[in-house]
């Protein structure tokens, strides 16, 4: 049965994934690929759409952790091609939730493959998917992920905002951390917070730093410590590391501006 070695192909394909991103070498995603691919030969778009395109977003996903570890743009690119396909049959008006949820793989997939390229399309692009994302995602009906998407539309702001000499954008990814910041609460999510936090305060002192505004870049500055702190205190080691390198370019502009 046809479907059904479809179907065990998809498992396969998410169990390969959940296997490679636990290890560093990346046999086990590549591994998923071709099962998720061996998947769409039988799940086509004309007989099941529906598994099609859940196939397509899980593929995506898979491709974009590999793309992640590599230095090219071809697995990103395929994984946004992946997403997109998704979106074609699990449109906002049959599943908005779903929709939703490709529109923020989508987002994460194009910033990471922006971060990358010289140009700014890719980032606008992923600024987008993740708004159209917060149209179903509300706060009312999902407060922890509108935080986290609103997190990563801060990320991405941000990064616009460093390769433009205005300073639009980068209030906007202040405003964009701030509002992450109303759920994810130091007290319930640490790390999160930290996260947040740091992100919000890299964002000002940029902003300090075009407007030479020594109030807001020692405001700044403290809040980063805080963030600091706050990961120590949770453990997390590669937050410690970004906060540690965030407070000493804080420290530097401060220092510049006094």
């Amino acid at each position: 049965m046809p479907l059904h070695w479809a179907m065990t192909q998809s498992n396969l394909g998410d169990a390969l994934h959940q296997l490679g991103e636990r290890e560093s070498d990346i046999a086990r995603l590549e591994e998923a690929v071709a099962a998720y691919r061996a998947a769409l030969s039988e799940r086509t778009r004309e007989r099941v759409p529906l598994d099609w395109a859940a196939t397509q977003n899980n593929l995506g996903n898979a491709l974009h952790t590999l793309g992640a570890r590599e230095r090219g743009t071809a697995r990103l690119e395929e994984a946004v091609a992946a997403y997109r396909a998704a979106l074609s049959e699990r449109t906002r008006e049959r599943l908005p939730l779903d929709w939703a949820k490709i529109q923020y793989n989508l987002g994460k997939a194009l910033q990471t493959l922006g971060e990358r390229e010289s140009s700014t399309i890719r980032l606008e692009e992923a600024a987008i998917a993740y708004r159209a994302a917060l149209s179903e995602k509300t706060r009312e009906r999902f407060p922890f992920e509108w935080a986290l998407i609103h997190h990563c539309l801060g990320t991405a702001l941000q990064s616009l905002g460093e390769r433009e000499s205005g300073t639009a954008r980068l209030e906007e990814a202040v405003a964009a951390y701030r509002a992450a910041l109303t759920e994810t609460t130091r007290e319930r999510e640490p790390v999160g917070w930290a996260s947040s936090t740091v992100g919000l305060s890299v964002g000002q002192m940029r902003l300090a730093e075009r407007t030479r505004d020594l109030q807001t870049a020692q405001t700044a500055c403290s809040q980063i410590e805080l963030a600091l702190a706050t990961a120590r205190a949770s453990g997390d080691a590669q937050l410690v590391a970004f906060c540690s390198a965030q407070l000493h370019h804080a420290q530097a502009i401060v220092k510049r501006l006094t």
